[in-house]
């Protein structure tokens, strides 16, 4: 966004606050809001929002605030019913390296980029917004960890084209429900998503899954081929929810 975007009048404060090593670098979601104006040619309909998930189980999300604070700048961030919210630029901010904090454990919580062009059918998504959350996101640093074995991960995220543009990426996406199976569909060509593209790959133990930010999401959970240029970015990804599934069906893959 530009730096003629308009600014809320800010009072200046003392700021007194630890911050937590993971809460989000309001420096680096500006340069995912840059890269998002930079790259609208993916998704030129779609809004960019911001979006909090629940990662662990006890985590509440009704009341969650954020605010971006700095050294001597505190500026509320509203938080929306569906716990999106779009981030305010304040030139002050930046100049502090401020955070972006939450009235929550910010282990607690996942953040990921919502990009979302208006008019598409239900249950569906479009890859060429897909491909742009997977750039914003990435270039915001909205995907943590806190396990030395997801440290490839740590790394392969510094760089948002290395991700988003390789099959060995993995950046994650949720659904609004539990998946039972995924189906892109591109003019007459259709396929379904094979099994290890749903659930975080079907390969998460217990002792990982609670270091990932599908911990509690995980059956919501798929990757898409952002990296195959033969799917178009109008390719629409089609979702069947397990609710949607016939009784007693098998789960794509298994059997």
């Amino acid at each position: 966004m530009g730096t003629a975007a308009a600014q809320e009048p800010v009072a200046k404060v003392n700021v007194t606050t630890t911050r937590d090593p993971v809460d989000k670098s309001y420096r680096k979601m500006i340069e995912g809001m840059e890269r998002f104006e930079r790259e609208r040619a993916f998704a030129p309909n779609a809004p960019l929002r911001f979006q909090l998930l629940p990662r662990t189980p006890d985590a509440r999300m009704d009341g969650v605030t954020l605010r971006v604070a700095g050294d001597t700048v505190s500026v509320p961030v509203p938080v929306a019913a569906d716990y999106t919210f779009v981030l305010p630029r304040n030139e002050q901010a930046l100049r502090e390296n401020a955070a972006v904090l939450a009235n929550r454990k910010t282990t607690s919580m996942t953040w990921r980029a919502m990009i979302r062009t208006p008019g598409l059918p239900p249950d569906t998504r479009r890859l060429g917004d897909l491909r742009l959350e997977c750039r914003v996101g990435t270039e915001a640093g909205l995907v943590s960890n806190n396990s030395q074995m997801f440290a490839w991960l740590s790394n392969a995220l510094l760089n948002a084209d290395q991700v988003c543009n390789s099959p060995n990426g993995n950046y994650l996406f949720f659904a609004e429900r539990a998946l039972f199976g995924v189906r892109l569909r591109a003019g007459s060509r259709v396929e379904d998503l094979p099994f290890a593209m749903l659930y975080a790959g079907g390969e998460q133990t217990p002792e990982m899954l609670r270091f990932c930010d599908c911990q509690v999401l995980l059956d919501r959970t798929y990757y898409a081929p952002l990296w195959d240029r033969s799917w178009p970015d109008d390719t629409l990804i089609e979702f069947e929810y397990m609710t949607d599934a016939a009784p007693g069906a098998p789960v794509p893959g298994v059997g």
